[in-house]
């Protein structure tokens, strides 16, 4: 058996430590995700989903507790090296895309290897523009964000996270702001990529339809983990 991509233990939160009022987000938190895992991540509005996942992406750190990324601990990682762990480990979709309005669908998916490893070259554009072909905007490659459907700017951004081929995506509601049919096509677009690359989904989602369609279901309350389980309608048996 495979060690764990994700090793979280004792994982806690708090916000307003420097104030007479201080708030824990995360009690105690323990979750190991194992290398491509498809797993959903369930809970009610402020149970800590988006907090968490900001914590697994490196956006912020614990307030105690230890996190263990691909066997590296990263309490004890400067800030470069946190850095260059995010643009190479890990990919984001959020529900909001953040494309950048004034480039295109190929340069916003080629925009993350340009900040990890320079000028853009010609291998790097035409793996984007195949990335683009792969998730069905083959005939869209140089149109801006604007010119897009919401469906369509969400699978720029997919391919923009799986542009450096990252052994994790984070997605914070990914099909939020979509009709169910755009949702069911981006769902099974990571999917799809899943199954071909091995990469490993964490999904933050409210629809329990997409929910009961990845292999684990992880469902957080009040910060803590209040279940955990494979999902066995889709053969999951982690």
């Amino acid at each position: 058996m495979s060690a764990p991509l994700v090793q979280l233990a004792g994982i806690r939160k708090s916000y307003g430590s420097a104030t007479d009022v201080e708030v824990e987000v995360l009690h105690g938190v323990d979750l190991d995700l194992a290398p491509g895992e498809f797993t959903a991540l369930i809970g009610p509005s402020g149970s800590g989903k988006s907090t968490l996942l900001n914590l697994i992406g490196l956006l912020e750190p614990p307030s105690a507790g230890s996190y263990v990324l691909g066997g590296r601990e990263t309490a004890k990682l400067p800030e470069d090296e946190l850095t260059a762990l995010r643009a190479t480990e890990i990919g984001f979709v959020f529900q909001f895309h953040h494309l950048l309005p004034a480039f295109t669908a190929t340069e916003n998916v080629l925009m993350p290897g340009l900040i990890a490893h320079g000028p853009v070259t010609r291998e790097r554009r035409e793996a984007a523009r195949e990335l683009l072909g792969d998730v069905g905007l083959g005939e869209r490659l140089d149109y801006l964000p604007r010119k897009l459907s919401g469906g369509q700017q969400q699978r720029v951004a997919i391919a923009r996270a799986l542009s450096l081929a990252p052994p994790l995506v984070l997605a914070d509601e990914p099909t939020g702001n979509l009709d169910t049919h755009s949702a069911d096509e981006i769902f099974a677009l990571m999917r799809r990529f899943n199954a071909r690359s091995g990469t490993a989904f964490l999904i933050v989602t409210h629809d329990p339809r997409l929910a009961r369609r990845c292999d684990r279901i992880v469902e957080l309350v009040d910060g803590g983990i209040a279940g955990d389980r494979p999902n066995l309608a889709t053969g999951g048996n982690n």
